[in-house]
């Protein structure tokens, strides 16, 4: 079988493999795949072509992945967070320190009071959101410091 072939079916595996595996490692790899594939039109020696894909997918891996990584390290903007603490909603139960539903843009939350101790905060009373831990928001009566 021609090099050229073996090195494009590598390729093909390969960027099959990226697709199903979303995490740029075999990308590197399809590409040096490619490369190798036009440089096997030149030549069919193996010992000049396994080598050059080896340092290939290693130069890749080194440099191309950081730069198309998709999801930088980077502080986003606006987080879930932001979005609702210190925003008034709507206590459609009663809510205490174990249970109690709320209603803000439209959206039923589950709520509890910020403080166990606190008293219960009545059906109908306007809250405010103080921190949320996965979607249960916690609250405080409003105007309450």
């Amino acid at each position: 079988m021609s090099a050229w072939i073996v090195f494009l079916i590598i390729s093909l595996i390969c960027f099959i493999a990226e697709i199903y595996t979303p995490t740029m490692f075999f990308l590197n790899f399809a590409i040096a795949g490619i490369v190798c594939t036009v440089l096997a039109l030149l030549t069919d020696n193996y010992n000049v072509l396994v080598p050059i894909f080896t340092i290939l997918s290693i130069l890749f891996i080194l440099f191309l992945r950081p730069l198309l990584n998709i999801n930088p390290k980077k502080e986003k903007e606006h987080t879930f967070e932001s979005q609702y603490i210190g925003k008034t909603a709507t206590a459609i139960t009663d809510i205490n320190a174990f249970s109690g539903r709320l209603k803000i843009y439209d959206e039923d939350w589950e709520a509890r009071t910020a403080d166990e101790a606190a008293a219960e905060i009545k059906k109908g009373s306007k809250i405010t959101i103080i921190r949320h831990d996965d979607l249960t928001m916690f609250v405080e009566k409003k105007g309450k410091k």
